[in-house]
């Protein structure tokens, strides 16, 4: 629980202070990769700590990601204090690089967090884990965007020539708290027997990241150079080229980083590729509600922080409610259908919100879209799981995690292009007067009046937002949330296609009779 606790309230904590860090670091065209290349690097590392923790065991692994999750908080919270590094530059690209080493330990929280508990319990019991494990997340999404924003509005003062308050105390917050998981896994988590041998596949590792580095790249510079653009579309290219080799290696190596054969498995397939869609809108529109609230509205980090509450406490109550009641019916079909709709409605809700809002009319929004976003924190991963024989339950569950940072990454890098194109394109409609007109804003000009802002606005208060910025930003913001939407129904449409099998009380062991993945002939265990 500590474990998830501490990766959760990383993810969650950090965005209420990126209008400020950019304002202080600068490079608002960097905003969408300090998110980016958490998610990336965590990507790339998730089916190679679900592989490694087959083979050596679930504690190591733990320990492991802990101590690189620290290293990187303690570089993320010096970001911009060695002046400009070799190879790496000033402030901005410092946080960029920090935050992809934090990346690299997170991985290994959160891929163990869900290994162990399907090591522990069988899928019945999962539901009512997974639950709470969701609940855990939903905590942290409460509790991270107060302390991000109360961290951030705090005056920033200095030591020894170092920063020792404001928003670098987001990043710092990690450590007594990983310091505490530390010692626990090290003192009280048994060493867990683990399964497999075999050697890593470092080549399909390789090929992974030589795939999505070029595509998120291409991805977040489509919405300003153009889709069509010689550079852009050579890196679709790369990436192109790079997945058939992924694949190509992966049907040939004998542990391969992504077991193909688990795609031959329905619920394994349709059960990830949803998870992809939901987890995809929800971190590309999540991502950038905080720019909303504070350059759009014009609330300070710890109001637009307390805005954020109500999503957590709907995720919260879905995420622990789903539990129980998969648990009780034996079933999850009803469940993931049943959030995914309630997430695209309120995707749909959040995307017409009108201009002039008001707090509450964004309170109830994002309300509605966390009571549908709770049961994609288990019930997904849950599925694939009960399909799986148990000696594959490790490289399985690293998989569905695998889909799941996927489909975030791709999100936040898709709808910051989409920001970016929409920040630049000037459009007519009722922002602020039936006659209004949205300014075309570069990027550059957007960050020069945000810091404008920021600088006239007083410290722990609301800044004073240019009506340029509020205008702008509430046009790019409404264009992503509505971009949200379709991913949502595409993610909703998915959801339909999962097969509705019963859940089993009994952890299935594996039969040399079975097809990888797919429920043994005869009776699933009740």
């Amino acid at each position: 629980m500590i474990v998830f606790l501490l990766s959760a309230l990383d993810q969650t904590i950090v965005a209420t202070a990126m209008p400020r860090i950019v304002a202080q670091l600068s490079g608002l065209d960097l905003y969408p990769w300090v998110t980016t290349a958490y998610l990336l690097a965590s990507t790339v590392m998730v089916p190679i700590y679900g592989k490694l923790s087959d083979i050596y065991g679930r504690k190591p692994i733990l320990v492991i990601g802990i101590v690189l999750f620290m290293v990187g908080s303690v570089l993320c919270g010096l970001s911009g204090e060695f002046g400009d590094l070799p190879l790496i530059g000033g402030g901005m690209p410092q946080l960029i690089v920090f935050r992809a080493i934090q990346g690299l330990g997170g991985a290994g929280l959160i891929t163990s967090a869900f290994a162990v508990i399907a090591d522990l319990y069988p899928p019945r019991e999962r539901a009512k884990m997974g639950g709470l494990f969701g609940s855990v997340f939903g905590l942290a999404s409460v509790v991270g965007p107060l302390i991000g924003g109360f961290f951030t509005d705090l005056p920033t003062a200095h030591f020894m020539g170092l920063e020792i308050a404001g928003w670098r105390w987001v990043f710092y917050i990690n450590l007594p708290l990983a310091g505490l998981a530390l010692f626990m896994v090290l003192i009280e988590m048994p060493r867990l027997t683990h399964r497999m041998g075999g050697r890593i596949d470092f080549a399909g590792a390789g090929l992974l990241l030589t795939t999505f580095v070029p595509l998120l790249l291409a991805l977040s510079w489509g919405g300003t150079a153009g889709w069509l653009s010689p550079h852009v579309l050579a890196l679709f290219g790369g990436s192109a080229v790079s997945m058939v080799a992924f694949l190509l290696v992966e049907a040939r190596v004998e542990n391969p980083i992504v077991s193909l054969d688990l795609f031959r498995n329905r619920t394994f397939a349709t059960a990830n590729l949803s998870a992809f869609l939901m987890f995809m809108a929800f971190m590309g529109m999540v991502s950038f509600l905080p720019l909303y609230m504070q350059l759009g509205l014009g609330l300070s980090a710890t109001t637009s922080g307390l805005a954020m509450t109500p999503l957590t406490v709907g995720l919260i109550a879905a995420s622990t409610a789903s539990g129980f009641i998969v648990n009780r019916l034996g079933r999850y079909k009803e469940v993931m259908v049943g959030g995914a709709a309630a997430t695209a409605l309120a995707a749909f809700l959040l995307s017409q919100t009108p201009p002039d809002a008001n707090l509450f009319d964004l309170m109830w929004r994002v309300t509605l879209l966390g009571l549908g976003l709770g049961p994609a924190q288990s019930v997904f991963n849950l599925a694939a799981q009960n399909a799986v024989e148990r000696r594959q339950l490790g490289v399985a569950t690293s998989a569905g995690q695998f889909f799941r940072q996927v489909g975030s990454t791709v999100g936040v890098a898709v709808f910051g292009a989409v920001l970016t194109h929409n920040l630049a394109a000037p459009a007519s409609g009722a922002v602020g007067s039936p006659t209004a007109q949205v300014h075309a804003l570069s990027l550059a000009d957007l960050e020069k009046l945000a810091v404008a802002g920021r600088v006239a606005g007083v410290v722990g208060a609301a800044p004073a937002v240019d009506p340029r910025v509020r205008e702008t930003v509430t046009h790019a913001i409404q264009g992503v949330i509505f971009t949200g939407f379709i991913v949502c129904l595409l993610g909703f449409l998915s959801t339909l296609l999962v097969p509705a099998l019963p859940l089993q009380a009994r952890v299935r062991p594996a039969s040399p009779t079975e097809a990888p993945g797919e429920p043994p002939s005869g009776q699933i265990e009740i």
